[in-house]
């Protein structure tokens, strides 16, 4: 949902399945590099492939600039970090699955055009795009209103904010539905999220209760941070919710999902008055009225997310 580097690279691929959830959105990071947390095992993608059945629609592609319609390829800087949103499930020599890999070569194919991917840390993909390096940045980016001020977005799904803890966790046994619930706690989270600018913001909270204030660590790896709660470091960790619940459904990451804190509408990025949004918008809202888009969000559990139509620039949630 949902304000989440990486520069090292997965050295472990196969481990990667359950490196997810730590740092979104949509908010979250991207990170696939670092330490391969206790249990953690290879998780194949889902059999269910619609992308292949997604054919070109001439009336949408028409709505991208001429320029780009003549090359056929799109550059897109790809935070490639967890399941469900996009994760390397056989290695990362081979090509990456996950919701926003379908949906954006899904979106392509709408187009009728060809996706240059490059992977790219979370944090660093937004400012990318304003330079001209990307044309399009994908990472669970979740639409908040100071994003707004630089970036425009294409919606797409409807992630946010959540709260994990190690199974067996006596620290906080119930939902968090105010952040004074974790003060005097340890939260585990991923650089240049909205989940760290949303600590950090509210960060207050506990002294105006009366209460020690919480701690915030901050992870540029996922795998360190799941790491970090299994050995106790951290009591918490605030990520993707669609990450959470995908990880506190594997055994082997002895993680309880805490609830959804806040949702977060999570979207294409592009830099601020792109020309490439109107397609963008058009190519998704034909993948939903087609069908294709309800598959997508089934293949990979996350149809509670679904939204009803993409929008360009819709303002934050409160």
């Amino acid at each position: 949902m949902s304000a989440r580097g990486i520069g090292t690279r997965l050295r472990i691929a196969a481990t990667i399945a359950l490196l997810p959830v730590l740092a979104l959105t949509a908010c979250g990071s991207g990170d696939t590099s670092g330490t391969t947390p206790a249990g953690a095992q290879a998780s194949p993608a889902p059999p269910d492939d619609p992308v292949p059945s997604v054919h070109k629609v001439d009336s949408v592609a028409a709505l991208l600039p001429a320029d780009v319609r003549k090359a056929g390829t799109l550059r897109v800087g790809s935070s490639i970090g967890f399941p469900p949103g996009a994760y390397y499930p056989n290695g990362q020599d081979k090509p990456p699955a996950g919701q926003d890999i379908d949906l954006a070569d899904a979106v392509a194919k709408v187009l009728g055009v060809k996706l240059e991917r490059q992977d790219a840390s979370f944090e660093t993909i937004l400012p990318a795009l304003g330079s001209g390096k990307y044309d399009v940045g994908t990472g669970n980016f979740g639409v908040t209103t100071e994003r707004l001020k630089t970036i425009d977005f294409v919606t797409y799904i409807n992630d946010g904010q959540g709260f994990a803890v190690k199974k067996g966790n006596t620290a906080l046994k119930t939902k968090v539905t105010d952040l004074t619930q974790l003060c005097g706690l340890t939260i585990g989270t991923g650089a240049g999220t909205t989940f760290e600018a949303t600590l950090t913001a509210q960060k207050g909270v506990c002294a105006k209760a009366g209460k020690k204030p919480y701690d915030v660590k901050v992870y540029s790896e996922n795998g360190a941070t799941l790491t970090a709660l299994q050995q106790g470091r951290i009591d918490v960790i605030m990520s993707t919710i669609n990450g959470l619940r995908y990880q506190a459904a594997q055994p082997a990451a002895q993680t309880t999902f805490r609830g959804e804190y806040h949702r977060l509408d999570v979207g294409f990025a592009f830099k601020k008055g792109s020309p490439l949004t109107k397609a963008f918008r058009a190519a998704v809202n034909e993948l939903i009225k087609d069908g294709t888009y309800a598959r997508i969000l089934k293949k990979w559990g996350t149809s509670a997310s679904a939204i009803e139509t993409s929008r360009i620039n819709p303002p934050e949630h409160t």
